[in-house]
C-alpha cells in the first residue's frame, strides 16, 4: 500500500514536467542570458513558460518574476514592499497564522522597529475581513495574509484586501501567499487589487526549486536578491531552466480547475463523514476550508506518533506544515484550540488523483492508532 496524503508539502511531479525538465537538461541546456544559439533556446523557453504563468494568473507577462522557490517569492514580496515604502510608515498587518517564510520576514522587521499587527482566527481557523479593517489605518504599508492556510485550508478574505485599505483611506500595498491556493482557487490579483502574489511549483505537480511572484504593472519593489541582475533586476540569480520549464508543463497539464475541485471537494465530504463516525477523532479544520486540506486531532495520540504509525501502514500525511518540523502549530494555538488538540494534530491534503479506496483504507486504520494511547 502506497497512499500520499501529504500534498500540501509538496506534489508527485507529473510526466509532463518530468519530460519537459529532462528535455531542457539534456537539449536546451542553454543560459538565458547567454549571447548565443544555445541561450536564445533557453531564453525562448523562459518567456513562453512565463506567458504560461502568467495566463493561469489572468496577468501580463511582464508581471511574472520567477524566482527560486515560494519562500525566495514571499520575501522578494514582503521585504520588496517594506523598503519602496519606508518612508510612508512602519505599520504592517498580517496574521498569526502565516507561513514560516512571511513569519520570519515579519519577526525580523519587527525587531527593526516597524510595528506588527498579526491577526488571529477564529477557533475556527477564519478570519473575517472586518479584523483587516479594523487594523489597517493610513500608516500601513503593507498588507500579507496568505490566500489559503497550509495546515487546516482555512480560505482568508485575500480578494477583500485592496477594497478593506482603500475603506480606511490607505494605500498599503498588498501581498498574498497563494501557494497553497494556485490552481486550486481561480485567482486574478489584478481583478481584485493585489499588488503582489507569491505561487510555487512544488506544490503543482512541478519540481522543487522554482517559483513565481506577481507584481503589478502599477506598482514597483526594490528588489531584495542581488546579483546579475535576471528577472528584471528583481530576482537576480541564473534562472534554473528545467525547473522553471518543468513549473509551465505542469501548469499546462493542471487545467480545469473546477472540475479537479469538485472531485476534490467530493472526496473532502468523504473523509468527513467517514470521520464523524468515530468519537475519538476531532476536526480542526473550518467547514469552508479548502477540500484540499484537513487538518484532525486524535487526542491522547502525539503527532509524530501517528505520522510514524500511518507511514508503517503505508500512509504518508503530516504533522502539520513540514516547514515547521517539531515546532507546535502557530496556527492552531492561534485558534486557541487545546494543547491535546494541537500536540496530537495530523493534516490530511489531497491531490488530484486521490481516491476514496485510499479514504477507506485510512479510515479502517484509525482505530488502530487510537489502541496505541489505550
Amino acid at each position: 500500500m502506497d497512499i500520499y496524503f501529504d500534498s500540501s508539502a509538496t506534489t508527485k511531479p507529473c510526466k509532463a514536467a518530468v519530460d519537459e525538465a529532462l528535455k531542457l537538461m539534456i537539449t536546451e541546456y542553454g543560459n538565458p542570458s547567454s549571447l548565443h544559439a544555445k541561450g536564445f533556446e533557453a531564453m525562448t523557453v523562459l518567456e513562453q513558460s512565463r506567458k504560461t504563468v502568467a495566463a493561469s494568473l489572468c496577468a501580463e507577462p511582464k508581471e511574472i518574476y520567477f524566482t527560486q522557490s515560494g519562500t525566495v517569492a514571499n520575501n522578494t514580496a514582503v521585504f520588496g514592499a517594506v523598503n519602496s515604502k519606508r518612508h510612508q510608515g512602519n505599520k504592517i498587518v498580517t496574521t498569526a497564522t502565516e507561513h514560516p517564510s512571511v513569519a520570519r520576514c515579519m519577526d525580523a522587521l519587527e525587531s527593526q522597529g516597524y510595528e506588527i499587527i498579526r491577526l488571529k482566527p477564529s477557533a475556527d481557523g477564519n478570519i473575517p475581513i472586518d479584523a483587516f479593517e479594523q487594523a489597517i489605518d493610513g500608516g500601513t504599508v503593507l498588507v500579507s495574509a496568505m490566500a489559503v492556510n497550509n495546515e487546516t485550508g482555512a480560505i482568508l478574505p485575500f480578494e477583500k484586501l485592496k477594497a478593506a485599505a482603500k475603506k480606511k483611506n490607505s494605500d498599503a500595498l498588498i501581498h498574498v501567499d497563494a501557494v497553497q491556493a494556485y490552481m486550486k482557487l481561480p485567482l486574478n490579483p489584478a481583478k481584485s487589487g493585489i499588488d503582489l502574489m507569491s505561487v510555487s511549483a512544488h506544490k503543482v505537480h512541478a519540481l522543487k526549486g522554482a517559483g513565481a511572484l506577481y507584481v503589478s504593472k502599477n506598482i514597483k519593489i526594490k528588489p531584495y536578491i542581488l546579483g546579475g541582475g535576471q528577472e528584471q533586476g528583481l530576482v537576480s540569480g541564473t534562472q534554473s531552466m528545467p525547473n522553471i520549464a518543468a513549473f509551465a508543463a505542469a501548469v499546462s497539464f493542471l487545467d480545469g480547475i473546477k472540475d479537479r475541485n469538485e472531485n476534490v471537494k467530493r472526496l473532502n465530504a468523504y473523509l468527513r463523514n467517514k470521520l464523524e463516525k468515530f468519537d475519538f477523532v476531532k476536526i480542526n479544520s473550518p467547514d469552508n476550508a479548502l477540500p484540499y486540506i484537513l487538518n484532525i486531532s486524535l487526542p491522547g495520540l502525539p503527532s509524530q506518533v501517528g505520522v510514524n504509525f500511518f507511514s508503517g501502514k503505508g500512509i504518508c500525511l503530516s504533522a502539520g506544515s513540514a516547514c515547521s518540523r517539531g515546532h507546535r502549530s502557530d496556527t492552531l494555538t492561534a485558534m486557541g484550540l487545546d494543547t491535546k488538540l494541537i500536540d496530537s494534530a495530523l493534516r490530511i491534503s489531497f491531490s488530484y488523483d486521490s481516491t476514496e479506496g485510499e479514504i477507506d483504507y485510512f479510515a479502517d486504520c484509525l482505530p488502530e492508532a487510537v489502541k496505541l494511547v489505550k
